[in-house]
């Protein structure tokens, strides 16, 4: 292998919602009173997020007079239906999907023309003919353009991408691969209060990163990688899809089941991954304590897997685009060398490995 992610942009709708004030939000819309909104407002602070993005500009407000998607009554009645939302993510996805291409490019001598390969990965809408169309046609790729959808893997589904990539990139020298990743998780906002909806609406937030992989000799070697499905979390943390959007499935005891199913595969991950000499991580960020049970696993240090640390804090949980971001930081970071492991996480419960060089 001697393919590399050579560049990466990134793109959020809007101006960044503060964390309290999502909570605002959230407290008014589900009805809580002084007991449970309180039990909301120790959750939102033991997030380690400060701020998140959305397409749905709601959340800034508790007053449902200023509401521009949701009903403009506290009740939220009639509660936007699946069609209303696929409706926004299709009006949305275009202009964060081309700052993001944008971003990653202009950081390169390649036009959006040169492009041969376009990866469009989203588990949080799809329509047809399709995102990856409205791409090609607005930013001049070629009509030859050979084009793959990843959809509703949830939150390790870049890396999917990034192997595809690899693999195009081996079959074919010349290749000039563009991986898409765009998630607009906060149009699936559940009012109904149950646990699964508290924690997931307390996490994840909306963004879009665009990476060029290719075979040259610049940013992050793509090294080896490595899948691995744990049967034991297959029902603590799930898509499917209701009439109200897409219903999380997001249990409270993801971070204990992820940090026993690694201890279990820890000898394998050294014997192909050399752990102990690892110095640089990127781990998803899909929760504070999801950092932090890796880092005790891997016996790491919070400051060796600082960037997933800051993009928490500063975006929330973006599914798949949020490993994007990470790598983004250290592909920029004028400190780091060497060897970057990232990993990410999902249904399944899934595990993918992936290992960096810069």
């Amino acid at each position: 292998m001697n393919n590399h992610i050579v560049s990466i942009g990134t793109a959020n709708p809007g101006n960044p919602v503060p964390q309290f004030q999502i909570g605002e939000f959230m407290k008014m819309a589900h009805g809580l009173d002084t007991q449970e909104s309180r039990k909301l407002n120790f959750v939102y602070r033991q997030t380690g997020i400060e701020n998140r993005f959305s397409v749905i500009e709601d959340f800034n407000f508790v007053n449902p007079e200023k509401f521009s998607f949701f009903p403009k009554n506290k009740e939220l009645k009639p509660f936007p239906s699946t069609k209303m939302r696929m409706g926004l993510f299709e009006k949305s996805a275009l202009t964060l999907a081309t700052r993001a291409v944008d971003d990653c490019l202009s950081k390169t001598h390649i036009q959006a023309k040169e492009i041969t390969h376009l990866i469009l990965v989203s588990c949080t809408g799809m329509f047809a003919p399709g995102l990856d169309l409205e791409i090609i046609h607005e930013l001049g790729f070629r009509n030859d353009v050979e084009r793959y959808a990843i959809h509703f893997m949830g939150c390790y589904a870049a890396f999917n991408a990034i192997k595809l990539a690899d693999r195009i990139c081996d079959s074919d020298p010349g290749a000039k691969v563009l991986v898409l990743a765009i998630e607009l998780c906060t149009i699936h906002f559940q009012k109904d209060y149950t646990e699964d909806n508290l924690l997931a609406n307390a996490i994840f937030g909306d963004g879009a990163a665009a990476a060029l992989v290719r075979r040259q000799p610049v940013g992050l070697k793509i090294k080896k990688y490595h899948s691995r499905v744990f049967k034991e979390g297959e029902s603590d943390m799930a898509w499917s899809i209701g009439d109200f959007g897409f219903e999380m499935r997001l249990s409270k005891y993801v971070p204990d089941l992820l940090h026993k199913g690694l201890n279990e595969i820890l000898g394998y991950l050294e014997e192909v991954f050399q752990l102990s000499k690892i110095k640089n991580f990127a781990i998803h960020p899909g929760g504070k304590q999801i950092l932090q049970k890796v880092e005790n696993a891997f016996q790491i240090t919070p400051e060796q897997n600082l960037h997933s640390h800051e993009i928490l804090k500063a975006f929330g949980n973006m599914s798949s685009a949020t490993i994007l971001f990470v790598l983004k930081k250290w592909l920029l970071d004028p400190e780091s060398k060497g060897d970057i492991l990232a990993m990410g996480f999902g249904p399944g419960l899934t595990l993918e490995t992936l290992l960096l060089e810069k």
